[in-house]
């Protein structure tokens, strides 16, 4: 059975970054007699700044896009529907405030090498749309960790330090000079992108394709 490598570049601060992911959660699922994948987290950052002062979301999505708060509110609640029907939390995501992720890319780079990357994602998607934490503080950060079995104490050590800090660095320069400037971004066997968060359906047909003219 072939396999194919699926590189996501993704920030935790991106609901369709969770939405993406469920969808090719389906879409591999539905090909797992066919295909096998291999996934590997990549970051990106909506908001860089360490800085910037946090904004409530529906304030700075309004600014950011030039929309009223009304119309972006209607979108998120859209957002929440779809989220709901993957078996996502987004229940607080109107809640939330603008967050800088730099730190959870480092935990997400650390749980990769404990075999939990993913299941670390996951947990950030949790805690910033389900519950509207602060994804910038190093104490839900390590919360985050030890809800999926890691250290709490290990994690608050490398959010202390500048571990991973030069590995998520190189991360973002490698896939903004491949060209992606939006998320969610799947690479597929380093030749192929997707872009966005496509129905799981348009994935499937997608990843088939790929598989079909990849060599063996």
């Amino acid at each position: 059975m072939k396999t194919l490598q699926i590189d996501i570049v993704s920030d935790i601060a991106c609901p369709w970054c969770a939405i993406g992911y469920a969808r090719l959660e389906l879409a591999m699922r539905e090909l797992a007699g066919e295909l096998d994948f291999k996934v590997q987290w990549h970051a990106f950052e909506l908001n860089p700044d360490p800085d910037a002062e946090p904004m409530p979301i529906l304030e700075a999505l309004s600014r950011k896009y030039g929309r009223s708060a009304a119309e972006m509110e209607a979108a998120q609640s859209n957002m929440m529907s779809i989220a709901k029907e993957l078996g996502l939390d987004f229940t607080r995501m109107q809640e939330r405030y603008t967050r800088n992720t730099f730190d959870a890319h480092r935990l997400v780079k650390w749980a990769g090498e404990q075999g939990k990357q993913t299941e670390m994602k996951m947990a950030l998607f949790d805690a910033y749309f389900g519950k509207a934490a602060d994804i910038a503080d190093a104490t839900i950060l390590a919360g985050c960790a030890e809800s999926i079995g890691l250290s709490a104490a290990e994690a608050l050590q490398i959010l202390e330090s500048d571990e991973f800090t030069q590995a998520v660095r190189d991360d973002e320069a490698t896939y903004q000079q491949a060209g992606v400037s939006a998320v969610p971004a799947f690479i597929i066997n380093q030749q192929y992108m997707i872009a966005g968060a496509q129905e799981p359906g348009t994935l499937v047909n997608a990843l088939r394709e790929i598989a079909t003219s990849a060599p063996e």
